[in-house]
């Protein structure tokens, strides 16, 4: 073999599998088709629940340096101010849930940093790697490229985005919908003359035109320039284009628009693939489902499926858990992503406002075949939901679970005695968020297994989870 795993695609989704990866000391190799990271700014928003991830992967540190809070909506008519305009339905921070507003960082500068951490811990980035096929046998993946040798993998991760090469030489389809016919245009330019303290927001002029925002980067001295355009519109890409679609909707002049770094159009539509996978080969990210852009969940989603397949091949791969463990994947991931489909096309169209719903926190795995909750009545944290935050006695609880480790949270009960070195023990005698019991949190920070009495831990854990 070349390497236990080649992930397709550095993407979020593909940078932060190479992450996990590679800190549980998984051979991995990323490949990329393009000769760089991709340079536009498209998913900006990290939602709290994909900032708990980041903690947890060592990168929260630098993508707080690069990005900043949302500002608030500036609504203009004929030139002037006529309204602010919250974007999101705001939320404090808590004990239990240290993050909770969305953080604003460009798509570029996310892949940066991330990439940079990758590198960090020993993982590589092959750019100019196009595939081009694939064969399975019973042992592995074989995979062909538009130039340079075959590559030879134990798994194979599809995080190649909505036209993923992986899933159509697989032939898995996707079903959706055309979330909206009218195409959009975004861009990352610089503009002159326009505050940087707004999401400056100008609603269509007439019937038949489009609205335009314009968003101030967190962290750059750049906008992101959104307009929508009538359905058929074949939408101009050029710095010419761009300025007059912004001369033609606000009170700025062309020659505002000083710079166009990235631009792009798209048709919002939402798909989902039928399979999450096929024999060794994994969708992840966009290659499994894809998004309107509207409220932030396609890169968080993407994140998350990351995260929640890295820890898995990091067990069969390293641990010697059950192979059987990868079918989880897809049964935990594709009703998460379904979901938030709904979600995202829900906000797009106005029914669904910015707020608990698309943070992502209250998403879980209850009804997977990993969860065991051995309460009659359980408690307010069940298994198969998220751990919270909080302290249990000198420890902050995300401190115990950073890691790719299995950690067990023991409040006001005695804990067995005999356990794997590889589950961390934290105990104490209260934590209000918890209450009593036993928590056996997973290493994507999920309650598996959850009980007032150690009775059937044992059990569970030999069971190579």
């Amino acid at each position: 073999m070349d390497t236990d795993v080649l992930i397709v695609g550095a993407g979020p989704t593909g940078l932060a599998l190479g992450i996990d990866l590679a800190r549980q000391g998984v051979d991995a190799l990323v490949v990329e088709k393009a000769e760089a990271l991709f340079p536009g700014s498209r998913g900006k928003g990290i939602q709290p629940r994909t900032m708990e991830v980041f903690d947890d992967l060592g990168v929260l540190d630098a993508i707080r340096a690069a990005g900043g809070d949302y500002p608030v909506g500036m609504i203009w008519q004929d030139g002037e101010r006529v309204g602010e305009h919250r974007m999101f339905d705001s939320a404090g921070t808590s004990e239990e849930s240290p993050y909770g507003e969305p953080w604003m960082v460009p798509q570029w500068r996310t892949q940066e940093v991330l990439f940079a951490r990758l590198e960090e811990l020993g993982g590589e980035v092959a750019f100019g790697r196009e595939v081009v096929g694939l064969d399975q046998d019973d042992a592995g993946v074989t995979v062909r490229f538009a130039t340079g040798p075959d590559l030879r993998a134990r798994y194979l991760v599809a995080a190649d985005g909505g036209r993923s090469a992986v899933r159509r030489a697989l032939g898995i389809g996707m079903t959706g919908e055309t979330v909206d016919p009218n195409p959009l245009l975004v861009a990352d330019v610089r503009i002159s003359g326009l505050d940087r303290d707004n999401w400056h927001v100008f609603p269509p002029r007439g019937e038949g035109d489009g609205f335009l925002a314009i968003c101030p980067l967190a962290g750059t001295d750049v906008f992101q320039v959104v307009a929508q355009f009538p359905e058929g519109t074949e939408v101009d890409l050029s710095l010419d284009g761009i300025r007059k679609v912004v001369a033609a909707r606000s009170h700025l002049a062309p020659e505002d628009v000083t710079e166009l770094r990235w631009a792009s159009d798209f048709r919002p539509r939402a798909a989902l693939a039928d399979r999450f996978r096929s024999g060794h080969v994994f969708l992840a990210g966009d290659a499994a489902h894809v998004h309107s852009p509207a409220g932030g969940q396609g890169l968080n989603t993407s994140v998350q499926d990351a995260y929640n397949l890295g820890w898995k091949l990091g067990a069969v791969l390293r641990a010697g858990a059950p192979a059987a463990l990868l079918d989880t994947y897809e049964e935990e991931r594709r009703p998460i992503a379904a979901h938030m489909l709904g979600l995202s096309t829900s906000v797009h169209r106005g029914e669904t406002r910015r707020g608990e719903a698309t943070r992502q926190l209250g998403l879980g795995y209850r009804d997977s075949s990993l969860t065991e909750e051995t309460r009659a009545a359980g408690g307010q944290v069940r298994a198969g939901d998220r751990a919270p935050d909080g302290k249990l006695g000198d420890v902050r609880l995300f401190d115990a679970f950073r890691g790719p480790h299995w950690t067990l949270v023991a409040v006001g009960v005695e804990t067995p005695r005999e356990l794997p070195e590889s589950v961390h023990v934290v105990s104490g005698e209260e934590q209000p968020s918890y209450g009593r019991g036993l928590f056996l949190v997973r290493p994507d920070g999920y309650v598996g297994w959850a009980g007032e009495t150690p009775v059937g831990l044992q059990e569970y854990v030999a069971a190579g989870f």
